[in-house]
């Protein structure tokens, strides 16, 4: 058994989150809900692969496949399973995450060309909301809500209310740095203010282990860290790099992925600049600048 492949956790009668150690690039969560009737996914994975190893998982807990994919943003390693899923399955989200997911195709296979994603086809929410959407699987209310820019400008919360569950999208990395150059850091914060009103005991993170609602605090530590941080390098002329590389990690240096420092100070800076929540940034610096802090090395899909 590999240290990276997936495992279920049991959150409550037929809810379950289908986890992927120890969450790095391109290895995140996913999670599956329902009854004999029929079941709901909350994304898929970054490969064929581990998109049929999901696959298995929800058969292998009674429920049948399911009909309905709520995809909590456009990132390939969220989204690129959907075709196994197809045509049974319809695929739920944000009217941006349909948007970004078409204009982003096949995005990974240009940062990660040795990965085999397997057969990889780009299927977008074929229906979308903007603000809220409530579904209901057998008995289980499922409402998915729009928190506004945040990880991306198209995120999607889904939230169990009957059950204390939320599943809450790369908002949350629990024992990895959050990623913000694609949303808003601004709007990251206001994201964890809406997470902490559904009062919901049990966190599923887009990526890492099972947690609890005190993820929503060491997440604001780092985001407002990074606000600091970028407002002095902004002030002293400094680069997001040279921000980044001068910054002392403290609490947050054993996170996954510390690379994605310098991203963020690019979204501060552009959120210091006075640019829209969500404006699109360079992606060529973006990564370039992480492959730096990488030392000069690329970062790696896990996948």
């Amino acid at each position: 058994m590999s240290a990276t492949d997936p495992y279920v956790v049991a959150l409550a009668p037929n809810v379950h989150a289908f986890v992927q150690p120890d969450g790095g690039w391109c290895l995140n969560n996913a999670g599956f809900l329902g009854d004999a009737g029929e079941s709901l996914l909350v994304d898929t994975a970054a490969t064929e692969r581990r998109a049929r190893l999901l696959r298995e998982a929800v058969l292998a807990q009674g429920l049948p496949l399911p009909s309905t994919i709520v995809t909590t943003h456009h990132h390939g390693d969220h989204t690129y399973g959907n075709g196994v899923f197809r045509p049974q399955a319809r695929i739920v989200g944000h009217e941006n995450c349909r948007a970004e997911q078409l204009a982003a195709g096949h995005q990974l296979h240009l940062i990660w060309p040795q990965t085999d994603f397997g057969r990889v086809d780009i299927l977008p929410p074929s229906l979308t909301y903007r603000d809220r959407l409530t579904l209901y699987v057998g008995d289980i209310e499922v409402r998915v809500i729009h928190p506004g820019a945040a990880h991306t400008t198209g995120d999607s919360i889904v939230h169990l209310p009957d059950h204390g569950i939320v599943f809450t999208g790369d908002l949350v990395f629990h024992g990895g740095t959050p990623f913000l150059p694609m949303g808003s850091l601004t709007g990251s914060l206001r994201a964890l203010d809406l997470l902490r009103s559904l009062d919901a005991p049990t966190v599923v993170p887009g990526h890492g282990r099972v947690t609890d609602p005190s993820a929503y605090d060491t997440t604001e530590r780092y985001l407002r860290w990074v606000q600091e941080l970028a407002a002095d390098g902004y002030a002293k002329g400094a680069t997001p790099l040279e921000t980044a590389r001068a910054a002392d990690l403290g609490e947050f240096a054993a996170w996954r992925e510390s690379e994605r420092l310098v991203a963020n100070l690019h979204r501060a800076y552009a959120e210091l600049e006075g640019r829209e929540e969500g404006a699109p940034l360079d992606p060529v610096a973006v990564f370039g600048d992480m492959a730096a802090m990488n030392g000069g090395v690329p970062v790696a899909c896990h996948a």
